[in-house]
C-alpha cells in the first residue's frame, strides 16, 4: 500500500476533525502504517519525529512496550463491563490512586470517555448540586480565550469564535471574565471578582484552564492567579472547575497544574495525557461535599444520572494504571527537568530574530509566537508542511509554532526539533 492510494480511499469516506477538506486537494493527507517511541512512520518509508505527542496525548511514545504488556493481560481476561451495578479492579485500583495523588479536597471520582464529557460532567454537576438545595445556577463563567471542548456545553463555556460563533444561537449563555494570560492579575483579578458581584447567586461554577490556555494560542499565566481565583471562588460561594485535560500528568512541569498553586479545585477533569494516548478516557475528581449532594433515596429524585456507554471501561483503566506506573517507577516528573530547561536553553535566544515576537514556555510546553505575516499566508501551514519535509511533525496553531513532545524524547531529538524550527525560521 501507498500514502497515495491510501489517501484516495480515505477521501472517499471520511471527514477530518479540524480541517477544511478542500484543502487536501492541494494538501497531501498522510496515512500512517505505525507508531514506535517518539516517531510515526507513513507508508512510504517516512518518518517523522511526533513533537506533539499526537494531540497531546502518548506521553510515553508509541507502542511503548511496558503499557502494551499491561493491555494484553488486561484484554484475556476482561475487555469491558457496565458500570452501572457492577465495577471491576483496575477502574478501582486507578480510583484509588488518583485520590491519592490529586490535592487531598478530592474525595471522589466519576468516569467518562473523553475531555469534553468531563466538563459536561462537571458543569452538570455544579448545577445540580445547587438545584437540589432548592438554588436554580444558570451561569457558568469561564476565562477569555478558553477552550473547553466541542460538546454544547462544553463549546458553550469556552471563547475560541472560530469554534464556537456558529453554533451561538443553540448554546448555553455564559460569561467570560478577563484572562490573566492576556491583560495584568490584578486586573483580571478584578475583572473576575466584577462578574461573580454582578451575577451574585445565579453562578454556579468558574472554569479554568490551569497555567495553559494550550488551544488559545498557548498562552500562559502564573500560579498566583489561580492562588487568589480560589480565594474569590470561596468568598463568593462558587465552585472552581480545573479543565486540566491538556495540561496534566506533568505538562507544566508538575503532576497537576494546580499544585503550583498550591490549592484543590471543587472539580479537576482529566484525559488526554491519562492513558498514553492508548485510549479514551476522562475522569471528574470532586469533593466529599459534593459527593453528599446527590446521595439520597432514589425517590427523592437527586441522584446524578449522567451515564456513557463506556463508563469505566476495563482496558482504559488498565492502561492508565501502567501509566501511572510509569510515572512512579521511573521518577519522569524529575527526569523532565533536564529537558524542560533544555528546551528553553534552544528556544529563548530565537526571540531575538525578526519574525519571532515571544517565546513562552511551562514546563514542557513551548510555543514560538510569529509576527509580520499576513494572516492570508497561513504562515502554519507553511512551518507544517516544510517541517514534515525535514522529518519533523508539527501543528502550530495559527502564527503559533509550539512543540509538547512525548516525555521519553532524547535530547538530541529536543535538539533536531528545536534545529528545524530555527532553521526554517530563518527561510520562510
Amino acid at each position: 500500500m501507498s500514502n497515495k492510494k491510501l489517501m484516495e480511499e480515505d477521501l472517499k469516506y471520511i471527514f477530518h476533525p479540524c480541517t477544511q477538506m478542500k484543502d487536501h486537494e492541494k494538501i497531501p493527507l498522510i496515512p500512517i502504517r505505525k507508531g514506535r517511541g517518539a516517531y510515526i512512520y507513513d507508508f512510504d518509508g517516512n518518518i517523522y519525529l511526533d513533537c506533539i505527542s499526537s494531540w497531546w496525548v502518548n506521553l510515553f511514545g508509541h507502542s511503548n512496550k511496558y503499557i502494551n504488556s499491561k493491555i494484553k493481560e488486561q484484554i484475556e481476561e476482561l475487555e469491558h463491563v457496565i458500570f452501572a451495578g457492577f465495577t471491576h479492579k483496575p477502574a478501582i485500583d486507578l480510583a484509588r490512586r488518583l485520590i491519592a495523588i490529586t490535592p487531598k479536597e478530592l474525595k471522589k471520582l466519576f468516569f467518562a470517555d473523553n475531555g469534553s464529557s468531563a466538563i459536561e460532567i462537571a458543569l452538570k454537576m455544579s448545577f445540580q448540586y445547587f438545584k437540589n438545595r432548592g438554588e436554580t445556577r444558570a451561569i457558568f463563567v469561564s476565562l477569555e480565550n478558553s477552550y473547553h471542548g466541542e460538546t454544547m456545553g462544553a463549546l458553550a463555556i469556552s471563547d475560541t469564535g472560530l469554534y464556537k460563533d456558529i453554533y451561538s444561537d443553540i448554546l448555553l449563555k455564559t460569561v467570560h471574565a478577563k484572562s490573566p494570560s492576556l491583560v495584568c492579575e490584578s486586573e483580571a483579578l478584578n475583572d473576575m471578582r466584577a462578574v461573580l458581584r454582578r451575577y451574585k447567586g445565579k453562578v454556579a461554577s468558574v472554569v479554568i484552564e490551569p497555567l495553559v490556555q494550550c488551544a488559545g494560542s498557548m498562552q500562559m499565566y502564573d500560579p498566583s492567579y489561580i492562588t487568589k481565583l480560589r480565594e474569590i471562588c470561596d468568598e463568593e460561594g462558587v465552585f472552581l472547575i480545573a479543565d486540566e485535560i491538556a495540561v496534566g500528568f506533568g505538562r507544566t512541569g508538575s503532576m497537576f497544574a494546580c499544585e503550583q498553586a498550591g490549592i484543590s479545585p471543587d472539580f479537576l477533569c482529566l484525559s488526554k495525557g491519562i492513558t498514553g494516548g492508548y485510549m479514551p478516557l476522562s475522569i471528574v475528581l470532586f469533593t466529599q461535599d459534593i459527593y453528599d449532594a446527590f446521595y439520597c433515596d432514589y425517590s427523592e429524585g437527586k441522584s446524578f444520572l449522567d451515564s456513557h456507554s463506556y463508563t469505566g471501561n476495563t482496558l482504559a483503566c488498565a492502561v492508565a494504571n501502567a501509566v501511572l506506573d510509569i510515572f512512579e517507577n521511573e521518577n519522569i516528573i524529575e527526569k523532565n527537568r533536564e529537558k524542560i530547561e533544555l528546551m528553553k536553553s534552544l528556544t529563548k535566544p530565537l526571540e531575538k530574530l525578526p519574525n519571532v515576537k515571544e517565546v513562552r514556555q511551562r514546563g514542557m510546553i513551548c510555543a514560538i509566537e510569529l509576527q509580520g505575516y499576513d494572516a492570508k499566508q497561513r504562515v502554519g501551514l507553511t512551518f507544517f508542511q516544510k517541517a514534515l519535509k525535514e522529518g519533523i511533525y508539527i501543528r502550530p496553531l495559527g502564527d503559533i509554532i509550539y512543540f509538547m513532545p512525548p516525555y521519553i524524547i532524547t535530547n538530541e531529538e529536543i535538539k533536531k526539533m528545536v534545529g528545524v524550527v530555527e532553521k526554517l525560521l530563518h527561510v520562510v
